[in-house]
């Protein structure tokens, strides 16, 4: 019975499963990702997260910890020089599990465990999904704030031509009326040259 038993031991005697845990982390760190089963999966999750932890700090002390764990030195230079700089902003949770089909022999479940950041489909879904959320909503707010301004200025060209054409009439208009009242106050009528002529005589006294 297990009871309160946290570690898998893989059906594995110690020496078996911490040379199965280092050679699977090893393959992990140069491939990026690897298939196994989900037990195992899970096993080396816990085995080579505080590694990669590690190997934000490159001191001396740190890179034999690490080798005492991985025995390779290949792979420990790839932890610290390649995977190191990508995850130096992730605070954890460097691993991803993804589950696969059964297997066909035993039926066990199957997963695939992977470096976060170095999933490039995933990073780039990313990237271009962000840049069209920000670009997208300017464009529609200036887009649509461009055909209002030329409206209005539409509108008010329209009235101010009315202004000036009513301004100009309104000129010739008065224009008319007054060269109509000149010649009538000068010029006079025949009969009023003919009252003017005949004046009543002046009064004997």
């Amino acid at each position: 019975m297990r009871h309160g038993k946290k570690t898998n031991h893989l059906s594995r005697k110690t020496a078996h499963r911490s040379a199965l845990l280092s050679n699977m982390a090893c393959s992990l760190i140069e491939h990026k990702r690897i298939n196994t089963t989900l037990a195992k999966a899970k096993a080396l999750r816990k085995y080579v997260e505080p590694l990669i932890t590690k190997s934000k700090e490159d001191t001396t002390h740190n890179r034999r910890v690490v080798f005492r764990y991985l025995k390779n030195k290949d792979a420990s230079s790839v932890l610290f020089r390649d995977v190191a700089p990508k995850i130096s902003d992730r605070p954890g949770g460097y691993t991803r599990i993804i589950k696969l089909n059964n297997r066909l022999g035993d039926n066990a479940e199957m997963a695939m465990i992977e470096l976060v950041d170095f999933n490039e489909l995933l990073i780039k879904d990313q990237s271009k999904k962000k840049k069209t959320r920000r670009r997208g909503g300017k464009k529609a707010t200036s887009e649509v704030q461009k055909p209002k301004e030329n409206i209005e200025a539409i509108e008010d060209a329209v009235i101010i031509e009315e202004s000036s054409e009513s301004i100009n009439s309104e000129k010739e208009a008065s224009e008319k009326t007054k060269k109509d009242e000149s010649p009538k106050s000068e010029t006079k009528t025949p009969e009023e040259k003919d009252d003017s002529k005949t004046t009543d005589p002046p009064k004997e006294g």
